[in-house]
């Protein structure tokens, strides 16, 4: 796995289309039981170097009922995006992830993670390329049918603190999804 991590860090692959440079950013280890796949680091992310360090990953952490030193335990959780590196600013917020990362990576690191107990898939990019048909039409829709993607499978909206709007419209996300996000998140943890 160490030198697994060694070559993605040093990857340059998409390094031209990247305008703050290459700089992948994920944690993962071989004992990690719960995998957070989401879309991309963002600015704040890419500057600092430590994944869902931004309002993003403090509702994520509440959502799943985790303090920051159990997110931050690679042993725990491995935090691997769908593109591991910062894609730049688009007219609406960040650019998609880099087509090229998760199909170079993915498979290698899952296949080195003997313990996963929960696969979380978190925005529409992450559910598109797992899920793949088995989604529904929209984002909203699969994650109101996420039981019908467990145990492998837990889908989840973004954390942005621009999808507060989106909660505001779905309370059954806070009051049917995140109850059961924590008992799976806890289970997985003991």
């Amino acid at each position: 796995m160490d030198e697994l991590l060694r070559e993605i860090r040093s990857c340059k692959v998409c390094e031209k289309y990247l305008p703050l440079g290459p700089k992948p950013i994920l944690t993962a280890s071989s004992k990690s039981r719960i995998v957070v796949i989401a879309q991309a680091p963002g600015r704040i992310v890419h500057e600092t170097g430590v994944p869902w360090n931004d309002k993003s990953g403090d509702n994520l952490r509440k959502w799943m009922g985790v303090d920051r030193s159990a997110f931050y335990d690679p042993n725990k959780f491995a935090l691997m995006p769908m593109g591991f590196c910062y894609p730049g600013r688009g007219k609406s917020g960040d650019l998609p992830p880099r087509p090229e990362c998760a199909p170079l990576w993915h498979v290698r690191l899952l296949n080195l993670m003997t313990d996963v107990r929960l696969v979380l898939l978190i925005g529409q990019y992450a559910q598109k390329y797992y899920l793949r048909e088995t989604s529904k039409g929209t984002l909203t829709e699969t994650i109101y049918h996420f039981e019908e993607y467990l145990p492998n499978y837990f889908p989840l909206p973004h954390p942005s603190p621009r999808n507060n709007i989106w909660q505001a419209n779905n309370r059954w996300f806070a009051e049917k999804v995140l109850p059961e996000l924590k008992i799976r998140v806890k289970a997985a943890l003991i």
